[in-house]
Order: structure tokens, then C-alpha cells, then sequence
């Protein structure tokens, strides 16, 4: 930890590195699953494109009864076995493959499995933070983990394809699972008592406590406004991806490499970003940096739309995507420190899980919403009106000054659910 990081203590240290070798690990398989899909299995597109729409919906609807379940739990224990679960179901796939028994059935069970358990953990977790750090440096801890997702963004996919090209498309799911282990050994190390959990009172119906997350969220505007526009930011860009791909390796003629280099050099925007994010608070102000930030992660996407080719087209893509990775590094850690500070901490597992669950659904419908939209009008006008749509979200930014929230109970920290390990 450097001296920035110093006075978050012993503990975040330990929760930190477990962040760092978990997420580097799921960046090293992030595109593991579709290459083993064609590579191993030779299934076609549509098969490809199911496993990750139908893992994430599916687990995003077996997820909506858990945030209560998550809430009444011991967190840190359930960030363990959540971290447990992925490995053991992840290891079965070099498995399989080794004993030529994998098949795409098997695939898409272990993808659910794990995003089911990701929920768990980011809702866990979410709660758990709040007592870890002190809330001096809550700031300090979200910036932390932002620099640490857009490093492994950067690193992860251009180092796991050369792993795959070299030993085999099942190698960097074996790295994944085992990053899960040295996550959860971390977690373990974390000496601090864990908070006793709330007590369920028993006067609220289950269907009650499935909704809480919810009536959480909708119980503030200004978090009702960041609720709107980060599930509409996060759906509209995640959407646009496999457009965006398509065009520059298809239609533009974009090499791999060239397509690899225009989507992880801006990371380093990212980095930045995340380290300036403290700093520009202190001297301008949460508010007005969140919504100068948060307008301006939304500028940049319509501009993909009319890309060209050559060498000038590729640096485009590159300062295009620059100016989008910055102010999300930016904006993130502000973002979500004032997600925590707007929640009480008996409720913060549920508010997470929900906000998980409505992110994840969204990506899911407007991906296939846009792939059918590029059908009929193509892929450039489609890219196009996702980048209109996404700068009309930008009116769910909290653009009206509100009264701060009353001091939530405990010892506020991290983000509550925005970068949480694993």
C-alpha cells in the first residue's frame, strides 16, 4: 500500500489484494468462455452469444429472493464461500476438457453458477465494507479498487489471449478459479470482529423483504437519479460492445491486435482518473465533480458511429475511448462513496443486491435489444443512437442540490457494491 493508502489499515490491505488477484484473474478468462465455445466445442454464434445472455439473466432472476437472505448473514463468511463456489465449479472445466467429457451444457451451468455467486459476494460485500473503514477514506479505498479494475482491463485480456494461443483456451479458467482461493485466503486473513449481522424482525412478509432493495433505492431522489442513470450508462455502453467489435473487425478491417490496442491503451485513462478523483473533490467539490464527470463519460460514445479506417481511424477510436475510461475513473469512486452514504447499513445488502440484479437484466435486454436494432438500421446507426440515448441519460444525473443524509449507523467505507473483490 503506498502512503496515499496508508491510513486505511491492515485490514483493507488484505481485502485489496484480494480484490487485485481476483479481478486480474477474471480479466485473464474474460474471454475464455466463447473461445473455448468455438475452439472446443464448435458452436455457433447464436450458441456463443447465449452463454453470456443467458448466464447473466438467469442468474440475475435467481438472485432477486436472496438480498434479504444476504442482508441477515454474516458477510465476510459469505464472501468466502461465494469465492469457494467459483473455484470449485470453475475447476471443473479444465477437467472435463482434460477427460474429454466438456460439453456446452456444462459451460453455461458453471456460467450461471458464477455470476450467481458474484451477486452474492458484491451484495455481501457491500455491507461488509461499511464497517472495515473509517469513512475519512472511504474515497481513498474506491479509488483504490477503480485503479486496480481499469489495470487489470488493461493487462487481463491481451495477456490471456497470448496464455490461451500458447497452452490451450482452458488455461486462463483454471488462473481464474484459482484467483478465487487466494481471494477468499484473503478475505480470511482480515482480523477485524465482523459486525453482528441485523435481526430480522418478523413483521415483514417475504415478498416484503424481496422488494426492500427497491423501496431503498427509491426512498431518496437523488439515489432514484444515480439508480436510473448508472443502470441506463453501464446497459447502453455494454450494449454497444459487440457492435463496436463487429465494426472495426469486420466492416473497418481492423487486425486483433490493432482492435485490442484501440480498447485497452485508453485504460491508462482509467488509472488516472481514479488517482484524480480524491483530489479534484477536495479542491472542486463532490457534486459538481460528479456531474462534470458523469456528462462527460456520456460524450464520447455517439462519435464511435462514424469512425473511419487507417492508422488516423484507430487513434480516433483510442482518444474516443480515452476521454470515456477518464471520466469513469473519475466519476466511479464518487459515485459510489455517495451510493454508501445515502443507505443505512442494515440495508445496504439488499439495496446492492437489487441494483445487481436490475444492471445485470439491463445489459441483458438492451444487448439483445441493439443486436436486432443493427439488423434493420445497421451497426453504425445503432452505435449511434445508443450514444444519443446515453447523453439524454445524463438528465438523471442529481442535478438539484438536496439536503445531506442523516449519518448513516456505523463506521462508513468503501463502495457498496461498485468495486468489490472477486
Amino acid at each position: 500500500m503506498n502512503r496515499r493508502g496508508a491510513g486505511l489499515g491492515r485490514d483493507f490491505a488484505w481485502l485489496w489484494r484480494a480484490y487485485t488477484v481476483s479481478t486480474l484473474g477474471t480479466f485473464l478468462a474474460l474471454d475464455a468462455f466463447p473461445l473455448i465455445a468455438v475452439l472446443a466445442l464448435h458452436v455457433g454464434p447464436a450458441q456463443v452469444s447465449m452463454i453470456a445472455a443467458t448466464s447473466g439473466t438467469a442468474a440475475a432472476l435467481l438472485a432477486v429472493p436472496l438480498g434479504p437472505w444476504i442482508e441477515f448473514q454474516y458477510k465476510r463468511r459469505l464472501m468466502v464461500r461465494a469465492d469457494l463456489l467459483r473455484f470449485a465449479v470453475l475447476v471443473t472445466v479444465p477437467i472435463a476438457y482434460g477427460f474429454g467429457a466438456l460439453t456446452y451444457v456444462h459451460l453455461l451451468v458453471v456460467a450461471v453458477v458464477v455470476a450467481l455467486a458474484d451477486i452474492v459476494f458484491r451484495g455481501a460485500s457491500g455491507a461488509h465494507l461499511k464497517a472495515l473503514v473509517p469513512q475519512r477514506h472511504l474515497m481513498d479505498a474506491n479509488g483504490r479498487f477503480e485503479t486496480v479494475q481499469w489495470m487489470s482491463t488493461a493487462v487481463g485480456p491481451p495477456a490471456g489471449g497470448a496464455l490461451i494461443g500458447v497452452l490451450g483456451p482452458v488455461v486462463t479458467v483454471l488462473l481464474d478459479a484459482v484467483s478465487y482461493v487466494l481471494s477468499a485466503l484473503g478475505i480470511r486473513k482480515i482480523a477485524a470482529p465482523e459486525a453482528e449481522p441485523p435481526v430480522r424482525t418478523g413483521d415483514a412478509s417475504r415478498w416484503a423483504e424481496i422488494g426492500e432493495g427497491w423501496r431503498v433505492i427509491a426512498s431518496r431522489r437523488e439515489l432514484r437519479l444515480l439508480f436510473a442513470n448508472s443502470v441506463l450508462t453501464g446497459a447502453l455502453i455494454m450494449a454497444t460492445a459487440p457492435l463496436l467489435t463487429y465494426l472495426m473487425l469486420h466492416d473497418l478491417g481492423f487486425s486483433p491486435l490493432e482492435y485490442g490496442l484501440a480498447f485497452g491503451v485508453p485504460c491508462v485513462g482509467g488509472i488516472l482518473g481514479a488517482r484524480l478523483s480524491r483530489p479534484l473533490v477536495q479542491r472542486y467539490g463532490r457534486r459538481r465533480i460528479m456531474l462534470v464527470f458523469g456528462v462527460g463519460r456520456a460524450l464520447w460514445l455517439v462519435g464511435l458511429a462514424f469512425v473511419g479506417t487507417g492508422i488516423g481511424a484507430l487513434l480516433l477510436v483510442m482518444a474516443m475511448e480515452l476521454g470515456i475510461i477518464t471520466c469513469m475513473g473519475v466519476f466511479n469512486p464518487v459515485y459510489a462513496t455517495r451510493r454508501l452514504e445515502l443507505v443505512d447499513t442494515g440495508k445496504v445488502a439488499r439495496m446492492v443486491t437489487a441494483w445487481t440484479v436490475s444492471s445485470r437484466t439491463a445489459i441483458a435486454v438492451l444487448t439483445a435489444v441493439w443486436g436486432v436494432l443493427a439488423g434493420f438500421v445497421g451497426v453504425r446507426a445503432a452505435i449511434a443512437v445508443a450514444g444519443v440515448l446515453l447523453i439524454a441519460a445524463c438528465a438523471f444525473l442529481p442535478w438539484r442540490r438536496e439536503p445531506e443524509p442523516e449519518q448513516v449507523t456505523g463506521d462508513a467505507s468503501p463502495e457498496a457494491g461498485v468495486r468489490v473483490p472477486g
